[in-house]
């Protein structure tokens, strides 16, 4: 039998039968997993109050030679991220994240950068020091582009003529090509989603800056509106379905 650990953030739980329960995790150096906790409904000692949702933990688990899951055999717990928990809106905005990459993310798929971003925007999500509605558009800018969907911002994407240099003031956004378009290639029309040339500066600056600076940005309620307008159709686009949690995203944005 082996055995492996990581640290790692819970993305999904389902009670399994009338003792145990099945997790996702996604891990720092193992990618997406499932694991079956075995008495993990009843236990006192092993996991009461440590396997939560959005929690930071040290796993340790086994893989046997048969093909049912592996088995959690420990936990310890890095951060609880308590506070996302008891707030509905934190929680749906992680929801919201460990979602995408729930669906993304194919099982035993390293990919650090995509752990780092989940784990500091969470991170920031529990403490409530930066606008929820900023750290909802820089995950999924972020993540998509982690993911090679990155949108682009700096110039056409059919001409390539500099943003910078693009006179309107409204641009548009091509979903399907994932970029921004001058008004000669794709003048902004009704029905087509259209960002000001402000929104489309903060998008730019979000996507390359480092996370650590994120408190140096500020959006008006207009590039927040026009930010998940586009990337409400951008995401899902190329994840080829919409998730769930978004559905409860716009419930709460139209409260």
């Amino acid at each position: 039998m082996q055995y492996l650990s990581s640290p790692a953030i819970v993305l999904r739980i389902i009670e399994h039968g009338d003792n145990d329960k099945i997790l996702t995790f996604f891990t720092l150096r193992q990618g997406r997993i499932s694991l079956i906790a075995k008495g993990a409904q009843k236990s006192v000692k092993r996991f009461a109050g440590v396997l939560e949702l959005f929690s930071a933990l040290n796993l340790v688990w086994s893989c046997g030679r048969s093909r049912g899951l592996p088995v959690l055999q420990e936990v310890s717990v890095i951060h609880p991220f308590d506070k996302i928990r008891t707030n509905i809106n934190r929680t749906i905005y992680a929801s919201c994240w460990c979602e995408l990459v729930y669906r993304w993310m194919e099982d035993g798929q390293k990919q650090v950068a995509v752990y780092r971003l989940l784990e500091h925007l969470i991170g920031q999500l529990d403490s409530g020091t930066l606008p929820e509605e900023l750290l909802h558009i820089t995950f999924q800018l972020h993540f998509m582009a982690i993911n090679g969907f990155g949108p682009g911002f700096e110039c056409c994407t059919k001409c390539r003529m500099p943003t910078d240099q693009i006179k309107s003031s409204l641009i548009a956004f091509n979903v399907r090509k994932g970029g921004v378009l001058c008004g000669q290639c794709g003048p902004c029309k009704p029905g087509h989603i259209c960002l000001s040339k402000g929104t489309v500066k903060l998008l730019s600056w979000v996507l390359n800056t480092p996370l650590a600076r994120l408190g140096r940005i500020r959006f008006s309620k207009q590039s927040i509106e026009e930010s998940f307008n586009m990337l409400e159709a951008f995401v899902p686009h190329h994840l080829g379905k919409e998730t769930r949690s978004s559905k409860l995203l716009r419930q709460l944005q139209a409260r």
